[in-house]
């Protein structure tokens, strides 16, 4: 974020991704809304974008129309415009978005705010990363992708709008480093602890099936592998369910803190908004991360 003057800041950032689903639209529209969340995370307005994309010179014109318009058209809804971008030959299909962003300095979200009483506030179910991974082995029913998808193209506009109106002491999204991981920056910048309850945790149909089996991608070890020292589970807390907590997500809902007074009128209009949400825990004293079991 660079601060411009009194009344006005840039936030600019940049991701993309390989295809994690075979429509070039649904991946284009994942892909961009993936890449403009981080604007969302942070309180912001998303203004403008440019294409970053490497595709085989070997690759359909109608596939690469396709991802492309997905694109578009999600930062559209996004309320922005792409502005050009860059296209290089690569084996693998990539595509995502240089975005930028402007928020009012004194609205910032941030990672540093959490105090001990705030409420955690998730706007997404977990466990599209673990649905893909198990679309890729051919294992998932075409009824839990679809919902999949569904959830990874829809934009974190509105519960950013929500959780900068009510005085969000906090917000992240929660993307390739899990839930567990991207919480934890939140303890780490904040100097405090988080407690997230699993009986409270929304996951997308499928999901605890396909862990149940093993599907996780290959991200979720290494989360676990750099989080998991920060990261205390009670025993009731499965092996399993452990590891879907640290899976990746891709386009995954806003981690909102929220203080305890302002839960009412959060959720008030959430609900007015027709935007889903899910308390999940809470902000405590000390540090890293405490989930407790059913």
């Amino acid at each position: 974020m660079y601060r411009i003057d009194a009344g006005h800041a840039v936030i600019q950032t940049v991701d993309f991704i390989t295809p994690i689903v075979d429509d070039p639209y649904d991946f284009g529209a994942i892909a961009a809304a993936n890449s403009v969340s981080d604007v969302y995370a942070m309180g912001g307005r998303v203004i403008l974008a440019l294409n970053v994309c490497g595709f085989p010179k070997s690759m359909d014109e109608d596939v690469i129309g396709g991802i492309l318009r997905g694109g578009a058209e999600t930062v559209k809804e996004a309320g922005g415009v792409i502005a050009g971008g860059h296209t290089v030959d690569d084996k693998e299909p990539k595509y995502g978005l240089a975005v930028t962003g402007v928020v009012h300095p004194d609205r910032v979200l941030t990672k540093t705010g959490a105090r001990p009483g705030d409420l955690l506030v998730l706007t997404k179910p977990l466990g599209v990363g673990v649905v893909t991974t198990a679309f890729k082995g051919n294992k998932a029913d075409d009824n839990d992708v679809a919902e999949a998808v569904k959830q990874m193209k829809l934009l974190n506009k509105t519960s950013s709008e929500v959780f900068s109106r009510v005085g969000a002491h906090g917000c992240t999204d929660i993307t390739g480093f899990s839930l567990l991981g991207h919480g934890y920056e939140i303890t780490e910048k904040s100097g405090c602890a988080m407690t997230i309850r699993v009986k409270d945790l929304p996951f997308t149909p499928g999901a605890v099936g396909y862990a149940d089996e093993s599907l996780f991608p290959g991200g979720s070890h290494r989360n676990r592998h750099y989080y998991g020292k920060w990261v205390t589970f009670e025993r009731t807390v499965s092996e399993k369910t452990q590891l879907l907590l640290f899976s990746p997500e891709t386009s995954g809902g806003l981690l909102g803190v929220i203080p305890e007074e302002n839960m009412d009128s959060t959720a008030a209009l959430l609900e007015e908004r027709k935007q889903p949400f899910w308390i999940i825990g809470e902000i405590t004293e000390g540090r890293g991360i405490t989930v407790k079991g059913i």
